[in-house]
């Protein structure tokens, strides 16, 4: 094994994931200033931590990560069942997602995202015969799928079970799985997730409230949330009111620093401002998939399935959280990656990033040196 390449990192993939990191960091200082200092100056730890790691990942071949996937993957749901021993867990918002530590509360859920990634792409390799054989890689992977996903109901995690879900079954729709199964489990799992939904009095009000009613005339708190939201971007019009300038993330908008960020820049920053972020957004993700595709064809299938869960991940996450704040979804606590505040997701997100640099570090790795590489 060896952990060099001739190669440096792509400048512009890793241009554009700075300048999503400082105008997040810039959003947060705005989106909270007056609440003091606080967050931003967290927030500048976090990016600390996480360019840190990246780094750290940017030294290591594609390789290490899959001969430790099933450890780190064991590793998280450890993690997960921490959250609810007493004096260990965090509560909040009737949900318990968090492990306390000194500096910030650390979320497992955020690294599962990453570990789940890792242990999948291993699974998809060791059992490519099996997976597409009919119902038999559905079955193995409903039963790798259900483990944490059961947690994570138990936390009332449900943002978070969607986006596995979506991992999950993307990567084994990449690795060749039948069409017609994996719709049928999607429609089974849909409907699993409504059920969910209507049991739970809070939940089900929350969803159905949205689309029950028209939104104007509807004054439940959640949906308040979305009229603020859809106000401060109307009042940024085109070219926005300037940094700072904002005024619904005073009182009006809550979670302005975290879930609800994108909507602050669309006030701030204007609909050019939000147009531009997506952009970058778009590039990422589009340059991932060339990452991902570029992998396969040297036949290094691990890191071609590590580098196509990323973007799955990044995709739905992005997209979830820009529909809630523009009006088009009920409002869910997802963050907007490399933006939003929040110690776990930004430092996984960046940490997922640094993989698909390193990834592209390797596909124009000398042909040498590619039987190192997985």
């Amino acid at each position: 094994m060896v952990s060099k390449t001739n190669q440096l990192p792509d400048k512009k993939l890793l241009n554009v994931v700075f300048a999503l990191i400082t105008l997040g960091w810039l959003m947060v200082l705005s989106a909270s200033i007056h609440q003091g200092y606080g967050y931003a100056i967290k927030q500048a730890l976090f990016i600390f931590i996480g360019l840190f790691a990246g780094f750290l990942v940017l030294k290591n071949p594609i390789s290490l990560f899959k001969k430790y996937s099933t450890h780190l993957f064991l590793l998280t749901l450890i993690f997960l069942v921490l959250v609810f021993m007493p004096g260990l867990g965090h509560e909040a918002g009737g949900s318990t997602r968090w492990i306390k530590l000194p500096l910030f509360n650390f979320q497992p859920s955020e690294m599962l995202k990453l570990t789940m990634i890792f242990f999948l792409s291993a699974f998809l390799i060791r059992q490519e015969e099996d997976i597409r054989k009919p119902w038999v890689g559905v079955g193995k992977t409903v039963i790798i799928f259900s483990i944490p996903a059961l947690l994570l109901m138990l936390e009332t995690d449900f943002g978070a079970t969607v986006i596995l879900a979506a991992i999950t079954f993307g990567l084994v729709f990449s690795a060749g799985i039948y069409l017609k199964e994996l719709i049928g489990l999607i429609l089974i799992l849909g409907s699993a997730g409504l059920l969910f939904i209507s049991l739970n009095p809070v939940r089900s009000k929350r969803f159905f409230d949205f689309w029950a009613t028209d939104l104007w005339s509807n004054n439940s708190d959640k949906v308040d949330q979305t009229k603020q939201a859809l106000i401060g971007i109307a009042r940024g019009e085109w070219s926005g009111t300037g940094i700072g300038a904002g005024i619904q993330k005073y009182v009006k908008l809550p979670e302005a620093h975290t879930d609800m960020i994108f909507a602050v820049i669309g006030e701030e920053l204007g609909i050019f401002g939000m147009l531009g972020v997506l952009a970058l957004y778009a590039f990422i993700i589009v340059k991932g998939f060339e990452i991902s595709k570029v992998a396969l064809q040297k036949g290094r299938k691990f890191s071609s399935y590590l580098a196509n869960g990323i973007c799955i991940w990044f995709s739905v996450q992005i997209s979830v959280n820009v529909a809630m704040n523009i009006g088009l979804i009920p409002i869910k606590g997802w963050t907007l990656p490399l933006i939003s505040y929040g110690g776990s997701s930004l430092i996984f997100a960046i940490i997922a990033i640094a993989i698909l640099v390193r990834i592209d570090m390797e596909n124009r790795a000398s042909y040498e040196k590619q039987k190192h590489f997985v």
